[in-house]
């Protein structure tokens, strides 16, 4: 599994890079398939975001983010854990 240290500035910022890792990391073209998200809630307060990939035939790529490491974990289309990212800097909040 691959580790990134990365600085992003903002929401925008963690979609693309989300959205552009899980092209690569599936060998899929960029801005051709949907990127799904959805707040990941934990006792009321958000804790972090799932981004899926919706690739060719039925194919699905996630990743999740998460506030509190602020770190997010790229997942390949059989649940493995195949990437990891550690931000160094993000105010997605």
């Amino acid at each position: 599994m691959r580790h990134d240290n990365l600085a992003i500035q903002d929401l925008v910022e963690l979609r693309q890079f989300v959205s552009r890792t899980l092209c690569q990391l599936n060998d899929f073209e960029e801005g051709i398939f949907q990127v799904t998200e959805k707040l990941l809630m934990k006792c009321g307060k958000a804790c972090g975001i799932l981004f899926c990939l919706h690739g060719p035939r039925s194919v699905k790529s996630t990743a999740v983010w998460e506030n509190i490491t602020n770190s997010i974990i790229f997942y390949g289309s059989t649940g493995e854990k195949i990437h990891r990212a550690q931000l160094n800097t993000v105010t997605c909040e």
